[in-house]
């Protein structure tokens, strides 16, 4: 449904999460499209996402997009894989501006890191369930060996902040070892907030395993659209703006923690979304 009119290339990106574990994709904005204004908001009132029903994410989808374009979003990245699996084939048409998710990506930057083609995957509950990635994955190359595992509590340890504590490693050692079983050489880290624990897993799966954040390879299929439709924004000193459905303060100390600077300012906006 996107129409004819074309946003103004100075129109900010729009990226959106249950909480934290989005700013993996904002860095990574910063990074390879570094003139871009930025919306970032973080549904924490609602976090976790992985363990709900489908229909309530694609509610939550269908309150969040909206609103991110009425604030004159060009562009909306999904940095969420839960939100990616479920929702992303459901709305993907819907919208007068260009949604980007992270599992085709994801799926093809797994590809090319995996030597041998033995491939892991760690997500929340909603996306191993969906069976997104290993969909992309066996589109890419039949061949390809998947092996999921769901890491429910990953996501509340980076978003307690606990990203190198002993409970993340009990975690991770539950999580993984059944993949490390498995063979695998590449691990793709199908949550945004996984990549936070990177220490961690590399910790449990060795040097030889490649860890996969889709997160680079999602803002770069975000850059080709905006080259595409000429709205590619060139300038300096861009702006991030931090919305979030909790605690400000508490979304400062962790997300700054997490972008290694300092969020000085986030909103909190109220739920339902208006």
């Amino acid at each position: 449904m996107r129409s004819e009119h074309k946003v103004p290339p100075s129109s900010p990106i729009g990226v959106f999460d249950s909480g934290v574990g989005g700013l993996t994709v904002l860095k990574e904005i910063t990074r390879q499209l570094p003139g871009e204004d930025v919306i970032y908001f973080a549904d924490t009132a609602r976090v976790p996402y992985g363990g709900r029903a489908p229909e309530e994410i694609v509610s939550f989808n269908r309150e969040i997009i909206p609103f991110l374009i009425k604030r004159g979003a060009k562009l909306v990245i999904m940095a969420c894989g839960t939100s990616s699996s479920i929702a992303y084939p459901i709305i993907k048409d819907d919208y007068s501006v260009y949604l980007v998710s992270l599992i085709v990506p994801g799926a093809e930057a797994a590809l090319a890191a995996s030597r041998r083609g033995r491939i892991g995957v760690i997500a929340t509950a909603g996306t191993i369930n969906s069976g997104s990635y290993e969909k992309a994955l066996k589109s890419l190359n039949k061949e390809i060996v998947v092996a999921s595992q769901a890491c429910p509590l990953f996501v509340p340890l980076v978003e307690g902040g606990l990203f190198d504590s002993d409970e993340a490693r009990k975690a991770a050692k539950e999580y993984l070892t059944p993949l490390i079983k498995e063979k695998i050489d590449a691990l793709v880290l199908g949550c945004t907030h996984y990549p936070h624990l990177a220490k961690v897993i590399r910790e449990v799966v060795g040097p030889e395993v490649a860890l996969v954040d889709p997160a680079g390879a999602a803002v770069a299929a975000a850059k080709k659209l905006l080259q595409k439709e000429g709205t590619l924004r060139t300038g300096t000193n861009p702006s991030y703006e931090y919305l979030t459905t909790a605690d400000p303060l508490r979304f400062q100390e962790i997300g700054s923690r997490l972008l290694g600077r300092n969020i000085v300012r986030a909103t909190q906006v109220d739920l339902p979304l208006k």
